[in-house]
């Protein structure tokens, strides 16, 4: 038989069953489509985290509290930002001075809270930084009403604040109010509102949520507390970064006294830091989602076996039929074959094109619910991946009844046997 005959015959074989072809192949596109799904909207999630951090300027340097080998996003990491007073003034005055950090332009303190502010009757949970007035240029804040605070108002411990869009509309029952000039209670510090942050174009990092106060009134008033749990410096150009981290590093082991071959007590992080450490996380969380997704795989294949068993059952006429003029096993086995290759790869295609259009359906829709713009992305790994592995489950799952029908005796297949 030629091959052409082979794909032909394989055709046949599969559209005079329509129906249960369809359903044969339906564990495999479900599985090809969960993998395309998870892969593109993984690839979407690392560019749209990648695009925000890189809307900070690549001079900024940040300090936090904690072990440099637990890392900023781990459990311990993330507990020792907030617990930690390894980070003092004094260390903000040693950043500050240029014989330490000669490419430092702005050395930046904050602290941060959960924090409960009311006007009136009403009330809501807010998250709330202290800052210096370098915040606003740090982060790429601007405001759509009244303006930022100042240096004097950071030394003076001014009571004002800037809001987020957010809690204007939570506090104040309306998206439009203008609370300029207004007083909030913060804690039990009442503070006035010199402005309102304008909308970034996403709300990633929660800017509309978002309240900033001078991290002197923060520290006396509202927390209570000396420590700081983020330092941010930043450089005069992106080239001396480096540079930057080795003088930043040296300075503060030698105001916290840590002697020679003892661990930091601080985690340095640069903008391609913060990069590499998210897309590790999202990167590896994609890869098991798809693990997962895969094991559907396993199914349909499963599926597709057992169906070419019962077609190996019901054409054993036929098997005898082809054997009795001349037909060699390795024709069987390659026409059983091919009908196997053909239901996973079919299923494998419309699975691609179904996990494509899904994954657009789905970022739409995450735009329009969270107000993130979400980029959509082509996964050509995953489609990739997806044809391979389809193919691959075909042939490994098509094999055993392709052989069965192989094997067949001519004299028993023409008995029915």
């Amino acid at each position: 038989m030629k091959f052409l005959d082979i794909i032909r015959n394989a055709v046949r074989a599969l559209t005079t069953h329509k129906g249960r072809s369809a359903l044969t192949v339906l564990g495999v596109v479900i599985g090809i489509m969960s993998i395309m799904i998870v892969m593109s909207v993984g690839d979407s999630a690392e560019l749209l985290v990648v695009q925000e951090v890189q809307s900070f300027s690549p001079e900024n340097v940040f300090i936090n509290p904690g072990n440099p080998s637990e890392g900023l996003l781990s459990f311990g990491g993330q507990g020792a930002a907030i617990l930690s007073k390894s980070l003092t003034r004094d260390d903000v005055e040693a950043l500050r001075r240029k014989h330490n950090v000669p490419d430092a332009v702005h050395v930046t303190p904050s602290v941060n809270g959960s924090l409960s502010a009311s006007y009136r009757s009403e009330t809501q949970t807010i998250s709330a930084i202290g800052s210096g007035s370098e915040v606003f240029e740090t982060y790429n804040l601007s405001v759509s009403r009244g303006r930022i605070f100042t240096d004097s108002e950071v030394d003076e411990k001014a009571a004002v604040v800037v809001l987020g869009k957010n809690i204007v509309e939570e506090l104040f029952g309306r998206p439009d109010a203008d609370p300029v000039g207004e007083s909030i209670r913060i804690k039990d510090k009442r503070l006035k509102v010199i402005g309102v942050f304008e909308s970034a174009n996403s709300s990633l990092w929660g800017i509309d949520d978002l309240a900033v106060i001078p991290y002197t009134t923060m520290q006396e008033y509202i927390l209570g507390i000396r420590h700081f749990h983020e330092i941010a410096v930043e450089a005069d150009a992106a080239e001396h970064v480096p540079r930057m981290v080795t003088d930043i590093k040296r300075t503060l082991r030698d105001t916290h006294d840590i002697e020679a071959g003892e661990d930091d007590d601080f985690i340095i992080s640069t903008q391609e830091d913060i990069i590499d450490t998210v897309n590790g996380v999202l990167g590896a969380v994609t890869v098991f989602l798809a693990f997962v997704a895969a094991i559907s795989l396993v199914v349909g294949g499963i599926g597709v076996m057992n169906i070419m068993f019962v077609s190996v059952t019901e054409r054993t006429r036929e098997i005898g039929l082809r054997k009795a003029l001349g037909a060699t096993n390795g024709n069987i086995l390659s026409q059983f074959l091919m009908e196997s290759i053909f239901l996973t790869g079919g299923g494998g295609a419309v699975g691609v094109l179904l996990g494509l259009i899904l994954t657009f359906l789905i970022t739409q829709v995450a735009s329009i619910v969270t107000g993130i713009e979400f980029p959509f992305l082509f996964s050509w790994e995953g489609m990739v991946l997806g044809l391979v592995v389809a193919s691959g489950t075909g042939i490994v799952f098509g094999i055993f009844p392709a052989r069965a029908a192989a094997k067949k005796s001519p004299m028993e297949a023409l008995r029915g046997v």
